[in-house]
């Protein structure tokens, strides 16, 4: 009957039958994060609220391995800044501590009249602990249909594959990921050598080395691996920051950058790079390695051997590829909030 349709509509409308194809749904998106750390995250952050404006993706949840309280409010501040700051925030006071942040004290900033410069609303002591509301996530999510961006360390998503049933769900930790997560996209490892180094070891995974370890083996799913080597081929330009912010008079992410490190630098989009592909695996920002399997040794380095039917491959760029991505991702990172109003 499908046959019959189609050829009905090619004989009535002959070469001008179009047949349209509607938008593909948004992605539902986790942002898993150690936002504080670096800067990236940040961008990494107004990103998603980009696409997600775009209608190319659906935040669902963030996650950190952040476990500064300061953390979860410049989350908030984010997040209410785009419009969006019911988004639940998932905290985790026993990720790994690793210094004072050069930026999230943004979210404590004040006006001269005492208010809140980025209004936020979330009381970290009364937030959900991550395993938690990763649990209840993608219980509430349609099989197959989440996609998640861990950017930072692994010890969210390793605790969750031992996570046992609840009363949140039946289902164990390493099932309920199997059933729900379409993919895993990770910043983290070294998959090139880089400047002759072909041992170098990267830092989301040298923080918590079990915790990557256990996921590197036990995660159910597909894994693209964004390696060290993509952002840093990747640069946000520093034009970017000191221009194209300019449509209202304080804004959180480029007032976080220059905090972190102010401009001329260009800060590496390690984090954003895992999102972009999470978000538009299909367009040619990046190409694939073969299929493999990563490992993750005693020292932290991540060895990729080639596999068949392998779980994972990691992201490769070229000089084009790179030069594309870093003007894509200036022009998203700067993209206004929805329904912005220009400052006087």
């Amino acid at each position: 009957m499908k046959t019959f349709r189609v050829l009905l509509l090619l004989a009535t409308f002959g070469p001008f039958a179009v047949f349209a194809a509607g938008p593909p749904p948004p992605v539902n998106l986790v942002f898993d994060t150690d936002i504080g750390n670096d800067v990236d995250d940040a961008l990494a952050l107004g990103l998603i609220h980009a696409l997600e404006t775009r209608g190319a993706c659906r935040l669902l949840a963030v996650t950190l391995t952040h476990p500064d309280p300061l953390a979860v409010r410049y989350v908030d501040a984010v997040n209410t800044f785009y419009g969006r700051g019911d988004i639940p925030i998932g905290v985790n006071p026993d990720a790994p501590k690793t210094g004072t942040s050069r930026f999230l004290k943004l979210a404590d900033a004040r006006d001269a009249g005492g208010k809140l410069v980025f209004p936020h609303d979330v009381d970290p002591a009364k937030a959900p602990r991550a395993l938690a509301l990763l649990r209840r996530t993608l219980a509430a999510a349609a099989d197959g249909s989440v996609v998640i961006a861990q950017v930072g360390f692994f010890t969210n998503l390793a605790a969750l594959l031992d996570a046992p049933a609840d009363d949140i769900t039946p289902l164990a930790g390493r099932e309920l990921v199997q059933r729900k997560v379409k993919l895993l996209s990770i910043m983290a490892g070294v998959f090139q050598t880089v400047n002759g180094d072909n041992h170098k070891l990267e830092y989301n995974v040298r923080i918590a080395i079990p915790a990557a370890q256990h996921l590197a083996e036990n995660w159910p799913t597909p894994v693209v691996w964004s390696g060290w080597e993509i952002g840093n081929a990747i640069r946000f330009p520093a034009q970017a920051i000191e221009r194209d912010f300019g449509y209202v008079a304080r804004h959180p992410v480029p007032e976080a950058y220059q905090l972190y490190q102010p401009t001329p630098h260009e800060r590496p989009c390690y984090d954003p790079t895992s999102v972009l592909y999470a978000v538009y695996p299909d367009r040619g920002y990046f190409a694939l390695s073969p299929p493999g399997r990563v490992k993750v040794e005693s020292d932290s380095f991540t060895r990729f051997s080639p596999k068949k039917e392998g779980r994972d491959r990691f992201l490769i760029v070229d000089r084009e590829q790179a030069a594309r991505g870093r003007e894509l991702l200036a022009a998203l990172v700067a993209q206004p909030p929805q329904g912005a109003i220009a400052k006087p």
